[in-house]
Parts: C-alpha cells; structure tokens; sequence
C-alpha cells in the first residue's frame, strides 16, 4: 500500500441507509435552484456588500449616505448596490433626485440576523 493510501477514509458500502437516501432524494430541490441557492450565497462573500446590507439593517440611507459611513467611492457603492438589487437583497425609493435604499424584505434581515447569531455563538 502506498503512504498516502493509508491516510484515505474507504467506504466499502457495508451500510447503506436507503429510507434516508430516499428522503432526501425525494426532498433535495432541482438543481436549478440549488445552483441559485449557491449564488445568493455568495454575493454574502463580499465585505464590502456585507456593510451596506448591515447599514441597511440599521436605517435606509442614499449612496453618499453609505459612500460617507463605509469610507468607499460613491461608484464603488453604486456598483455593489447593482449587483445587491440584482440578488433581490435591496430595494429602492426616489425622493425627487434623491435614490433610498432599503433591505428588500424580512428574509434579508433574517438572513443577517442569523449569520450574526452563528458567529456570535
């Protein structure tokens, strides 16, 4: 056997749960919306969008709002709200000349308040 052999976990399918495989195979969605699952999760990969959905959180605020309380470029914000409206995380509302944002819905808040809770714990 070669040393690097001895180190790999085998399974010799001695014990195959099949009531638990076909629960979750009768549970496990598409793949589609596994694949849009993956996505969402990853715009969550980003520090920067991370600050703005938690200033969100907190109150709605405008571009130079968010751009003056994170210390980045008004583009850079712009840019990160794109792809955060893209992900349906944030909403909008024009004043006049003036774009509010706000956390698109409960699930959001949920999202962040639980991320929190687990790293927290």
């Amino acid at each position: 056997m070669i040393e690097s052999e001895k180190n790999i976990e085998k399974c010799d399918y001695l014990c195959i749960h099949e009531d638990n495989i076909n629960t979750v195979k009768e549970t496990m969605p598409n793949d589609e919306t596994l694949y849009d699952l993956a996505e969402l999760f990853k715009v969550f990969g980003d520090s920067t969008r991370i600050k703005i959905l938690y200033a969100l959180f907190e109150a709605e605020l405008c571009v130079c709002d968010i751009s003056q309380l994170l210390n980045v470029s008004q583009t850079a914000v712009s840019h990160q709200l794109r792809i955060l409206k893209t992900n349906k995380l944030v909403k909008f509302r024009k004043e006049g000349k003036n774009v509010y944002y706000s956390l698109a819905d409960d699930h959001v808040c949920s999202i962040i308040n639980q991320g929190l809770d687990h790293i927290n714990e």
